[in-house]
């Protein structure tokens, strides 16, 4: 938070411009300024009325700290409850849309769909929903478009892009509960860029509640049935947690762009860079236009796609950059981990895969883990 300064003057005292008041007239001599006959005389203030309301010299105007050469104090304001509140529901909307892209892509991939292919169409979608109200929440302040060229680009190649290349190449090579376990490292990068940044050190409520949501996410993802680990899949897994932990700086950074137009643009210019990577062959870029399964369910295969792009990247990052605004990126980093557990609960419901008491656990830990982030973050 920015400091806030205040030039302070002195407020001079009634009748004088100086503060000093003027010398009293001589014994016998005449008054000073007269008004000649017939002027209008000076307007005077009645005996026994109030003079105007002017503040005396050694009073402090209103909200203006008193000039003692003493910087004063930053105070960080405290948010306040109806916005935490509808912080939360932002960052749960947003996990149970992000949620939604596992089971979705499954699908998709079951039906022989590259994750690159249906990952862009899914951005691309979308940005292409966003569009037009990105558009009219600007409310004509189009100056913020090219003021803010460098956020959309930072946001789209990194956030976006970068965060699903980088996992992509990561799952390659390793697990993927491993995979997701080391990119859902992001709020330590998150603390760690906040204490080093903005001088906001993590109390020992912030580093106890991280501990636990972290063990609740390694019981979530089950990684006693995953696989072994990759050096290079590794390095892969962290560059899509430092794109991570990106998205949620740049979402809570405050701008005077609107969410859905901050959330339009990166995902415009994220799929374009996805786009350019699966014409080069960088990212496989396999389509197949055939029914998809979901349990006991089969549908057309745009019923996901349109699912993807509505649903798991328009309202997800939409939401997700509302509520990053309201609970800093700290604390949202830390409700972010829930997006996990709905993915679990999403996976049994759509494609019957299990989901054991272990899980169930490893969610409660979780949400234990983001109420003591809360706490720190209230001390």
């Amino acid at each position: 938070m920015a400091d806030l300064t205040h030039d302070i003057t002195a407020v001079p005292a009634a009748g004088t411009p100086s503060g000093s008041t003027s010398p009293a007239a001589p014994s016998g001599g005449a008054p000073a300024a007269v008004a000649p006959t017939g002027s209008a005389p000076a307007a005077v203030a009645p005996t026994g009325s109030t003079p105007p309301a002017v503040a005396p010299v050694d009073s402090t105007p209103p909200e203006v700290a008193p000039a003692t050469g003493v910087r004063p104090a930053v105070v960080r304001p405290r948010r306040r409850p109806g916005r935490l509140t509808v912080g939360y529901l932002f960052a749960l909307v947003s996990a149970m849309a992000f949620g939604l892209s596992g089971s979705f892509a499954k699908g998709l991939l079951d039906a022989g769909w590259s994750a690159g292919a249906a990952v862009t169409l899914r951005v691309l979608i979308g940005a292409a929903v966003l569009a037009v109200p990105a558009l009219l929440a600007l409310r004509g302040r189009w100056s913020l478009l090219r003021e803010n060229a460098w956020v959309f680009a930072v946001y789209g190649l990194v956030a976006v892009a970068g965060t699903q290349l980088t996992y992509f190449y990561a799952v390659s090579y390793m697990d993927v509960a491993v995979a997701l376990l080391i990119e859902f490292l992001a709020p330590i990068v998150v603390v760690g860029w906040m204490w080093a940044r903005h001088g906001r050190r993590p109390g020992p409520w912030v580093v106890a509640g991280g501990a636990v949501a972290l063990t609740g996410l390694a019981l979530v993802l089950d990684l006693a049935a995953g696989g072994g680990i990759s050096a290079r899949g590794v390095l892969w897994a962290l560059g899509a947690m430092a794109g991570c932990a990106v998205y949620f700086v740049m979402s809570a950074r405050p701008t005077p762009l609107p969410p859905v137009t901050l959330a339009a643009g990166g995902l415009l210019v994220g799929g374009a860079v996805l786009l350019v990577a699966g014409l080069v062959g960088v990212v496989p870029f396999d389509v197949a236009l055939v029914p998809v399964r979901f349990r006991d369910l089969t549908v057309d295969w745009w019923v996901p796609v349109l699912g993807l792009g509505l649903v798991t990247a328009a309202v997800a990052y939409v939401a997700g950059i509302a509520a990053s605004r309201r609970l800093g990126a700290r604390l949202a980093s830390f409700a972010g981990l829930s997006e996990a557990v709905l993915a679990v609960i999403f996976a049994w419901l759509l494609l019957g895969q299990s989901l054991g008491a272990i899980q169930l656990l490893g969610g409660a830990l979780i949400l234990a883990g983001v109420v003591m982030v809360r706490a720190g973050e209230t001390a």
